[in-house]
């Protein structure tokens, strides 16, 4: 291994380590918040970024640290496990971008179930039926 490669790995793990600690983070907000049913759209693009990237990492690692040769099909699985990855990390990045762009921030979900005897367009929070 050469120092790039350890600087990498060094990079790599520190990168995929805190996208973990912060969707395990999001996952407790989006717990409580999911129990209030209400949900911020902008906080959604997040854990979606989060998420891509995370993979995003785990395919870098995988191809930067793969100790194959030359095989073409796992070379094909990890273009291709790459494209998919970058794609969605790109997707989550545009969508953070419309939002802060467009000042759009502070949007939240009601996430408004069908229950017996309640109005499913009526927000939980208003006072009133």
């Amino acid at each position: 291994m050469s120092i790039i490669d350890i600087v990498l790995f060094i990079a790599y793990s520190i990168s995929f380590i805190c996208a973990l600690l912060l969707i395990a983070a999001l996952f407790l907000y989006f717990r409580k918040r999911f129990q209030v049913r209400v949900v911020s759209l902008f906080m959604l693009a997040v854990f979606f970024f989060l998420g891509a990237y995370t993979v995003n990492m785990a395919v870098a690692f995988w191809i930067r640290f793969s100790t194959s040769g030359s095989d073409a099909v796992l070379s094909s699985l990890q273009s291709e496990a790459w494209a998919i990855a970058q794609t969605c990390t790109t997707v989550g990045l545009v969508i953070l971008t419309l939002l802060m762009y467009t000042k759009c921030q502070d949007f939240f979900l009601v996430l408004s179930g069908i229950r017996k005897g309640r109005d499913p367009h009526a927000d939980s929070d208003s006072g009133f039926k």
